[in-house]
């Protein structure tokens, strides 16, 4: 099978190929610096980004990972003009917001472009609420355009505004800030005019030594031992379900995914996270059954920026792999494997696929589940003159893989659950929230 870098996989006797990063360096190097006025300013991009980009490039409709935040306002609260404005000033300070995510030569990269925010309203069809023409808008995404974009929807008294990016140029830490700063800028009327050119240059120098450092941090988590050790880990790892495949309907109007969702009781500083790795293998388990020798790779973002650069706005968080579905063992076994993985956690997600391949797998990078952890306390509302908007659920939307398990913690647990219903009948994800919850329980 071909791997998901488009290079040759090594068979599990040959030595492995010079890293990912080391070449995706390389080729870069070739073109990435302007050599006239006027050509275009691209920027690199880090191992995250590389693997949206990939997941895009398989994903036959082309459609890119979105990453909405959605607030509930009183009717009249949003001045739509002003809005964009605050945001295209955003956009001009921090460059992934207004980059084109794009490959050059077979090449990822980020193409930059003029600051721009749209902020489109969106008119409810007969018998639509808000929500749901929000969800038809999202479908509806094209890739080609600015990567941040806001949606805005009446209903009675109240109205929806959608903060959209696309993820290839924002992780979950960047929410904050750019939650933060639109609020700031929206109060200050502020406007990409207001961008001093000598600022946006200091900003652009500062992304892109951000992104070389993380890819040089990325190429030295390449060595052979670490590739060495996640092909071992990931050995055994393969998709049951078809996880990338596009949907028949991606346009769908309608619901394309259920949802569940939970409250639970959180102990004292939180639920560890090697307990949440066991409540998926939980649900695997109930999901494909108890069999060990194939196990089904869950993903979970984790990392920082690094070291010593600026904490800019981008896609830094890589995409760990734990292989969930099997029988489990000693006590204490998840932590200690957990651990083990945290010390390689720097290791690119697409050469941690190429090395499990190397090992025997037939893994193609594809997810059949996501665990993402978040605190109650890190992400602020966004607040327009004075007015908090309320930060509320739009389900249905499409789901990339089977299943997607959120957890926020606070005083309590919250547990909510999504699934790709072309993939997994509600009855069968249903049991397996079950299975995921249950585990919890068990565990406190």
């Amino acid at each position: 099978m071909p791997s998901t870098t488009g290079q040759h996989v090594p068979s599990t006797t040959e030595p492995y190929a010079p890293s990912i990063t080391g070449q995706y360096l390389e080729r870069f190097g070739q073109f990435g610096r302007p050599r006239a006025a006027g050509d275009a300013v691209l920027l690199p991009v880090t191992g995250a980004q590389r693997r949206f980009l990939l997941v895009r490039a398989l994903d036959r409709s082309g459609r890119p990972d979105l990453v909405p935040m959605f607030f509930a306002f009183p009717r009249g609260t949003v001045d739509a003009a002003r809005l964009s404005a605050a945001a295209t000033h955003l956009a001009g300070l921090h460059p992934a917001l207004r980059s084109r995510p794009t490959v050059v030569r077979g090449v990822p990269v980020l193409r930059l472009a003029a600051p721009d925010v749209p902020v489109t309203r969106v008119g409810c069809r007969e018998g639509e609420g808000a929500a749901d023409a929000l969800r038809r808008a999202l479908a509806a995404w094209a890739a080609d355009g600015p990567p941040m974009r806001m949606l805005l929807a009446d209903e009675g008294d109240q109205e929806l505004l959608a903060v959209v990016f696309d993820h290839a140029v924002c992780d979950g830490w960047s929410l904050g800030r750019v939650v933060e700063e639109l609020g700031i800028a929206y109060v200050r009327d502020a406007t990409a005019d207001d961008v001093e050119e000598a600022e946006a240059e200091g900003r652009l120098d500062a992304y892109r030594t951000a992104v070389l450092a993380q890819l040089d941090t990325e190429e030295r988590a390449s060595s052979p031992p670490h590739l060495a050790y996640w092909g071992e880990r990931l050995r055994r790892v393969r998709e049951r379900t078809g996880a990338m495949r596009a949907r028949k309907d991606p346009l769908a109007d309608g619901p394309v995914s259920g949802a569940a969702s939970a409250l639970l009781p959180a102990g004292h500083g939180g639920t560890a996270f090697p307990a949440l790795l066991d409540a998926c293998t939980a649900a695997v388990r109930e999901l494909y059954g108890a069999a060990e020798d194939a196990l089904a790779p869950v993903g979970y973002p984790w990392g920082g920026r690094p070291a010593g650069a600026e904490p800019v706005v981008g896609c830094f968080l890589n995409t760990l792999v734990f292989a969930a579905g099997s029988r489990g063992g000693a006590p204490g076994a998840t932590a200690d494997g957990w651990w083990d993985d945290l010390d390689r956690a720097d290791t690119p997600f697409d050469a941690v696929v190429r090395a499990a391949r190397a090992a025997g797998s037939r893994w193609g990078g594809g997810l059949d589940g996501l665990l993402t952890v978040d605190a109650v306390r890190d992400r602020p509302p966004l607040t327009l003159d004075g007015v908090p908007g309320r930060e509320v659920e739009v389900g249905g939307r499409a789901v990339r893989g089977p299943f997607a398990v959120s957890v926020t913690q606070g005083s309590e647990l919250r547990v909510r659950m999504v699934w790709d219903r072309a993939v997994l009948a509600d009855r069968d994800a249903e049991r397996a929230f079950a299975a995921f919850t249950g585990a919890l329980g068990g565990a406190g």
